[in-house]
């Protein structure tokens, strides 16, 4: 399937209408931190045309594949292969200290979830690797077949959220003992026939929140949210404007915190007159999160669970 057919980028226009105004000056640099298939930052160099984009993947297969859908903006786009916590050393690498656009597009790609052999779906048997960057790191098997129940039951819990995870973990002990985990649909029928009656009516697929959670411990994704973010925030200059569409309550939380943490002042109470050192750094550009409208959905399933929040870099930081 081609890069164009298969993928519509999600609450693009959104996105689009959000950077804008920091992205109309000749020379600005916009940084596509998730380029995925390259929706995005297709649109944002057509919509943009004085505008650079650097680009960042750790899918060595996005990469080639957004190569080649972004081949006639010839130099006005750079793709790196990076994670997106690596931001700093790239445009450090780059020499640029500063860039006017961020935007993230947090959780799995289209390209990651459709093909078949990468092991992200719970809806078709397929190895169970899970890794966004399949050139390092554990797989989904090794992490099921290697870790102690204890912090089995841990990442179900707190990256899955799911409330059954002793329960899954029991029997994922029990059956690894037997024989190794390799394949995905061996997991989504344990894990069906684990979990009790009643939480199987409830939120689609049972494996759905075992999965998550193994992507997310697999890819070490909430880490990288967690230094990403801020130093997306930091390489804004003033004026510069930063995009997050997270798909995922856990990951929505990081990109809340350091949003409004930046866009609150620190004065220590009782000050009649604020100093510039506590003055907030950031304008929240969304109230809350933003959601995709009932229209996208229907011509996008993937954008339902997207909050987009948005800021503005309004101050320099001051030591």
């Amino acid at each position: 399937m081609s890069s164009n057919t298969r993928h519509v980028p999600v609450m693009l226009q959104r996105c689009l209408d959000m950077l804008a105004p920091a992205l109309a000056e000749p020379g600005a640099v916009v940084v596509d931190c998730t380029l995925g298939l390259g929706g995005h930052s297709e649109a944002l160099l057509s919509t943009f045309p004085a505008a650079r984009l650097v680009a960042l993947d750790r899918d060595t297969s996005a990469l080639r594949l957004a190569g080649e859908r972004l081949a006639p903006f010839g130099e006005r786009a750079t793709l790196v292969h990076a994670v997106y916590d690596e931001l700093p050393e790239v445009l450090d690498r780059l020499g640029l200290p500063r860039v006017q656009g961020v935007l993230f597009d947090l959780g799995v790609s289209s390209m990651q979830l459709d093909e078949a052999d990468r092991g992200f779906a719970y809806a078709q048997d397929a190895p169970l690797d899970m890794r966004m960057d399949q050139t390092t790191g554990i797989s989904a098997a090794d992490v099921l077949n290697t870790y102690a129940p204890g912090e089995l039951v841990r990442i179900l819990r707190a990256y899955g959220e799911e409330k059954q995870a002793k329960r899954i973990v029991e029997v994922v002990v029990r059956e690894r003992a037997k024989e190794p985990f390799t394949n995905s649909a061996r997991l989504v029928e344990l894990i069906r026939d684990a979990l009790p009656q009643a939480a199987k009516r409830t939120g689609g697929n049972p494996a759905k929140r075992t999965f998550q959670a193994l992507r997310i411990e697999v890819n070490g994704e909430l880490a990288s949210v967690e230094r990403a973010i801020p130093a997306a925030v930091k390489s804004l200059s003033v004026g510069g404007r930063i995009a997050v569409l997270s798909y995922q309550s856990l990951e929505d939380r990081l990109v809340k915190q350091v949003l409004a943490a930046g866009a609150t002042n620190t004065a220590p109470p009782g000050l009649p007159v604020v100093p510039e050192q506590y003055q907030p750094r950031l304008k929240l550009l969304t109230r809350g999160a933003e959601l995709p409208t009932e229209e996208e959905i229907a011509e996008n399933r993937r954008a339902a669970p997207a909050r987009l929040r948005g800021a503005e870099r309004i101050r320099e930081d001051i030591a």
